[in-house]
């Protein structure tokens, strides 16, 4: 079917996978509002007649549903409900060549640093002077924030590299005047993201710089919280913990993906440390910072994996007592190191793995989550629903961790306000309070 021609142009901008990518739609819708044309994000199906799919290829599930949404939006083309649609995104970066012979209704496929040329596809111009300039999709309180792009690690599971490149740092300068300006937006949280955050200036300043970079966000009149997500443990740099332990507005939070516990695993992972030194590292990072919140993410079923190592991968969770953890199951990836071993552990034994690890885990949450009863926070409000108001602690990142439910009845809370909060009850995943 002949599609509708509607004009003008409205683009829907569909976001998959991470907060990477939420952020680089976001940079996109930006620059397309910039250039007079209509952008919404994830819209219904009719309201907009060209989609741009903004792909994820992290690992087989993840590559599996931007396939489905690709395919999606390739049928709605050809029931003419929308006139174009256009593929960005990692996914697109690693597979265009084999994607572009099984959908060929998609118009153009575009990489991961390709936005200009995506612009002029649009028939928009790249705008240099918008550089970090965005539309935000989250609510209008906090924000991700990128610092750096790409990742020089060699971790043999990880195809990140093949499709983000090589790491490339922002200058500290424009990270301050794109902070300033979500503050003056009413941003009150930036949760900083990269590849790797600890790397963060080794290119620029030929020096580990995340102290310096954290301690002039910090400065940024109007950010009541700061965040920091996934920082690498090898070369861990200790000078954060100072700018931590010294700005009230950095959160004690910490998300650093450790892997494994075992260091056979990690060895064979190509991480860099081993579980002694992980153990210590984690324990420096806890004496500097009490009450430090670390989350973590594991993988299980590694190529090489036994019995052995997935016990004692257990018995180093139960010592380690993480705040939060996540887990996944291990997915054999094209190109990678990792791919030139044995995928020897069989489908249903990884899955049978990371139950376990989630079932310790639970009851470590429960255990820490029982110990806060009583016991006053401040949280941030991030949205009303099912007659509570949600919201989070300084330990708590969005979608990922713990909620804080305050009974709307007989509260006045706004969205995006601070409250203080006494904690009446716990479950595993789950605080309530009351407002004081």
């Amino acid at each position: 079917m002949k599609a509708r021609s509607r004009k003008p142009t409205k683009v829907n901008v569909v976001t998959l996978g991470c907060s990477k990518n939420t952020f680089d739609s976001e940079v996109l819708m930006a620059q397309l509002k910039a250039n007079g044309i209509a952008v919404d994000h994830e819209a219904p199906h009719d309201d907009h007649n060209v989609v741009v799919i903004n792909t994820c290829g992290f690992i087989e599930n993840a590559k599996q549903e931007s396939i489905d949404t690709i395919l999606a939006w390739a049928g709605a083309k050809e029931r003419g409900e929308v006139d174009k649609v256009y593929v960005t995104g990692c996914l697109s970066q690693r597979y265009a060549p084999e994607l572009k012979e099984g959908i060929p209704q998609v118009d153009a496929w575009f990489g991961t640093r390709d936005l200009p040329r995506l612009l002029k596809t649009l028939k928009a111009d790249y705008k240099h002077e918008l550089v970090g300039e965005r539309l935000l999709t989250t609510p209008a309180h906090f924000a991700y924030f990128k610092i750096s792009e790409g990742c020089d690690r060699k971790c043999s599971f990880c195809a990140i590299p093949l499709m983000r490149g090589k790491h490339v740092s922002t200058p500290i300068e424009q990270l301050e005047a794109q902070a300033r300006s979500l503050a003056a937006q009413g941003v009150k949280e930036l949760i900083l993201i990269a590849q790797d955050l600890t790397y963060y200036g080794l290119d620029l300043y030929k020096k580990r710089n995340l102290s310096d970079l954290l301690a002039r966000l910090s400065d940024v009149e109007g950010i009541d919280w700061i965040r920091l997500h996934y920082a690498f443990p090898s070369g861990f740099p200790m000078d954060i913990l100072d700018v931590m332990q010294e700005r009230s507005n950095i959160c004690n939070y910490l998300d650093m993906p450790l892997q494994h516990g075992s260091t056979a695993m990690l060895t064979r992972m190509r991480r860099g440390i081993t579980q002694e030194k992980t153990e210590a590292l984690v324990a420096t990072i806890r004496d500097k910072v009490p009450g430090i919140a670390i989350r973590t993410t594991l993988i299980a079923g590694f190529p090489g994996e036994t019995d052995t190592d997935h016990a004692d991968n257990l018995r180093w969770i139960e010592r380690m007592r993480f705040d939060r953890l996540g887990c996944f199951t291990y997915s054999h990836e094209e190109d990678t190191h990792a791919f030139t071993m044995d995928d020897d552990v069989p489908a249903g034994l990884k899955e049978q793995r990371a139950q376990e690890i989630m079932e310790l885990q639970g009851g470590i949450s429960a255990d820490l989550n029982r110990q806060k009863v009583g016991k006053v926070f401040k949280v941030l409000v991030d949205k009303a629903e099912a007659g509570h108001y949600i919201a989070r602690t300084e330990h708590d990142s969005p979608e990922v961790d713990n909620e804080v439910l305050v009974p709307i009845e007989g509260n006045y809370l706004r969205i995006g306000d601070f409250a203080e909060v006494r904690i009446t009850d716990a479950r595993e995943h789950e605080l309530v309070g009351e407002v004081l």
